[in-house]
């Protein structure tokens, strides 16, 4: 198995993809009284997706 570095948006996909291999859901690593936004919703908003660093 290769390895690799990955940044911004494709690192978030990568370790997205690896959580669910491990059983693990988008929701379990939010903090507590975080409610997941739709993407219906956050479209309207007119911001681009941001990821934290």
């Amino acid at each position: 198995m290769s390895v690799g570095t990955y940044e911004r948006g494709l690192a978030r996909l990568v370790h997205h993809e690896i959580d669910h291999l491990d059983g693990l859901l988008y929701t379990a690593q939010m903090r507590t009284g975080v409610v997941p936004i739709l993407v219906e919703e956050y479209r309207q908003t007119g911001r681009s997706w941001a990821y934290e660093q």
